[in-house]
């Protein structure tokens, strides 16, 4: 038999001791349990409540047949979602995406943005009318490092009843930049970058607020070597940018992003307050017509100061093409305040690749279908291809609903013969009499104008752009005019080369008792935008979000060219007042380039029934 010596034998009775106290210790802390913060008990049912809220309005994007490839969110009851474009890019125009409900929907493609990395697309409810489960859209400028925030989307395609998965994380940094992955094409600007874990099959699904507010679409995240697991840094695409897409993209265009047409550089990246510095502006953009130079240092661009290169690259990256913006430049001590239009950058891109490029490097591959509509049903009746747009069935839709919109301001299409306009006008001096007519004759219309002289043209046998741009300073008001009344008696049949909704755009409509304004920002109105081709003249005519007035449009003569030609004649309605039934301006103030050309103050229309 073994002895154990003597010290061994007191540290057995002594360890026996300590494991006693120990039994009895848990004993009475399991009899006796601690109490929670009541803070950490509210935040945890606040999370509960949130993810509770939002799931049932998670989508799993598949291909048809149920083959998961990427997540979505519902963003209205209509079934419109939100997820990414190369996800779309996988699926093709029609595919089928699931609910938490467990059930499967056909979907199309609505409206698609390429550099942006995202896309809407329509679910088809199984009975007709009934409403889908949706998110409410969030502020992400509010969105700060350190802020919780919940992803949700189904990674992988765990969930085979399409419940999605729920990650938890904080706001790792705002205001981030990625550059373009492959081709140029998915740039993330102004990103949301996240510690909650994204991965594979995440991509479009949504990011939320504790407040299950939507503030974000997932789309790239940083994979170890094997692609399969997320290192810790995820991005998403911010919503206050999407929000700017959002007509586009609900009017089925295939949508680009912005440029200023000028190169901006920092001019000392080491200083404490660096500056940036124009460096060379294009002189086909409509930055150098308003009069953007070398050597401007760029104060204030689109509602945000800029002090780096980062800033510069992000703000502008929120903007689709041809918005216009307000920026301030300073020149040597003065301050100087303009309204840009934005150039495209889509033009200079090459074609996507056929297989998707996925949302971070060394994604596992995802299948992709053959080209154009497989399957039938009504998704497939809800699809129609055509250059430039995503999905032209939905731009008829999305037109169509604001011109019936519009149309309770009045039905012109009675009145579309002669209209005659009696008048006063002002050019920086007391109102004189003005007069025009818009007639047709065998050939063509005939509009006649009368401020400072008798001036007449036939607008679209005279194409001469020295005519066409009368009265000189104008910018064409006499097309602009023959446009205006083609535009409201005819609607979409005067239109044979183009008549489509141009989605959303900020209009800036002067003061109307012609005070000059604090800042051109304190201006802006947002507008849903109809673009119309009639000759070789292109509209774009802006009506108000809020009550569908339409607020004026821009008519260009040239809009290919070069110069202060290309600045279009620009048309503000103020004024509105009942004419046998129907409302018409009663105050037009007329704009080219950086100036004013005449206001125009109507007494009395004559409209005559068309023939």
């Amino acid at each position: 038999m073994t002895r154990f010596p003597l010290p061994r034998l007191h540290l057995l009775a002594a360890s026996l001791v300590v494991a006693g106290a120990a039994t009895l210790f848990l004993s009475s802390a399991l009899a006796a349990p601690v109490e929670v913060d009541k803070v950490v008990l509210d935040a945890q049912a606040e999370r509960i409540a949130a993810i509770k809220k939002v799931h049932p309005a998670v989508v799993a994007v598949c291909i048809r047949g149920g083959q998961g490839v990427g997540s979505g969110v519902i963003i209205d009851p209509e079934g419109y979602a939100l997820t990414n474009f190369h996800v779309v890019q996988a699926t093709g125009p029609l595919m089928q995406a699931g609910l938490a409900n467990g059930q499967l929907y056909d979907a199309v493609v609505c409206g698609i943005d390429k550099v942006g990395d995202v896309a809407v697309i329509k679910l088809l409810p199984k009975e007709k009318g009934k409403a889908f489960p949706y998110v409410q859209l969030g502020d992400s400028d509010k969105v700060r490092a350190g802020d919780w925030s919940l992803a949700m989307g189904n990674p992988f395609s765990l969930a085979m009843d399409f419940t999605p998965t729920v990650t938890y994380g904080i706001i790792s940094g705002v205001n981030r930049y990625q550059p373009p992955e492959g081709k140029g094409l998915l740039e993330y600007t102004d990103c949301i970058q996240i510690e909650t874990s994204i991965n594979p099959g995440n991509s479009g699904g949504p990011l939320f607020n504790m407040k299950g507010e939507l503030i974000g679409i997932n789309g790239r995240g940083s994979f170890e070597k094997r692609g399969r697991v997320n290192s810790g840094v995820g991005y998403a695409i911010s919503i206050n940018q999407i929000k700017n897409f959002m007509g586009h993209l609900r009017a089925g265009i295939d949508t680009d992003h912005a440029t200023l047409g000028a190169d901006v550089r920092t001019l000392s990246e080491d200083a404490e307050l660096s500056q940036m510095v124009v460096r060379q502006v294009l002189e086909e953009s409509d930055a150098f017509r308003r009069g953007l130079t070398e050597g401007d240092q760029l104060m204030n661009f689109g509602g945000r100061a800029m002090t780096s290169t980062n800033q510069y690259k992000n703000i502008l990256g929120i903007f689709p093409k041809e918005w216009r913006v307000p920026l301030t430049v300073r020149r040597k001590s003065t301050r100087q305040e303009m309204l840009v239009r934005l150039m495209g950058n889509q033009a200079t891109l090459k074609e996507p690749p056929t297989a998707p490029p996925g949302p971070a490097p060394k994604q596992p591959p995802v299948p992709v279908p053959k080209k154009g509509p497989v399957g039938g049903g009504e998704a497939a009746k809800m699809y129609e291809a055509r250059k430039g747009y995503s999905n032209w069935y939905f731009n008829v839709q999305q037109r169509d609903k604001l011109l019936a919109a519009a149309k309770k301001h009045g039905d012109f299409s009675g009145v579309g013969g002669a209209w005659a306009v009696e008048g006063t006008y002002t050019m920086g001096e007391g109102p004189k009499p003005m007069s025009f007519s818009i007639t047709q004759t065998k050939e063509d219309w005939l509009v006649k104008l009368k401020l400072t002289t008798d001036t007449q043209l036939e607008p679209l046998k005279q194409t001469s752009l020295l005519l066409q741009r009368e009265p000189i300073g104008s910018g064409g008001l006499m097309v602009a005019l023959y446009q205006y009344h083609r535009f409201l008696t005819t609607g979409p049949k005067g239109f044979i080369r183009q008549f489509a909704h141009g989605g959303n755009e900020p209009f800036y409509p002067y003061p109307a008792d012609g005070s000059t304004p604090k800042s051109l920002a304190s201006l802006r109105v947002d507008c849903a935008v109809i673009r119309t081709t009639h000759g070789s003249t292109e509209c774009k005519w802006y009506f108000s979000l809020k009550d569908h007035t339409l607020l004026g449009f821009e008519s260009y003569i040239d809009k290919g060219g070069t110069g202060d030609e290309a600045d279009p004649c620009e048309v503000y309605f103020y004024d509105y007042k009942a004419v046998d039934g129907r409302m018409l301006p009663h105050r037009i103030e007329v704009r080219n380039g950086n100036k004013r050309y005449a206001i125009l103050n109507v007494t009395k229309y004559t409209l005559e029934a068309t023939k």
